[in-house]
């Protein structure tokens, strides 16, 4: 059985409050789970001590027995000293799509056109 670390979601509508759970990879977000290992409230201050609660005893156990973080509990583990994340880097990412480069480039070639015509025009 593949054993998750991951969020389950509960609170009301715009109101998130998270569960950190110990599930199986297959059951669904919100459904059954094996163990609760934390919270995490994003509703508080970023700086409170109550927006994440971690049983780090439990989820170190977990990790020894195979259990595999997701990525947003994994950066609260790295934040709390538990586990080390590798820092993720994707360039291509910060880049604007398609549309918008083309965009770019028919305004850049507009500005030097309008740079040209009044070079033009001072001469």
């Amino acid at each position: 059985m593949a054993l998750k670390i991951r969020l389950a979601r509960g609170g009301s509508k715009k109101r998130p409050y998270y569960h950190v759970v110990l599930a199986d990879a297959r059951s669904p977000r919100d459904g059954r789970f094996l163990e609760n290992l934390g919270s995490w409230n994003p509703m508080l201050a970023k700086d409170d001590e109550k927006r994440v609660q971690l049983n780090a005893e439990r989820i170190k156990h977990w990790i020894e027995h195979g259990a595999q973080p997701t990525d947003r509990v994994l950066r609260f583990l790295d934040e709390a000293g538990v586990a080390k994340r590798e820092v993720k880097n994707n360039p291509v990412k910060a880049k604007p799509g398609k549309r918008a480069q083309e965009r770019a480039a028919e305004k850049a070639q507009k500005v030097a056109d309008a740079a040209a015509a009044a070079a033009d025009a001072a001469e």
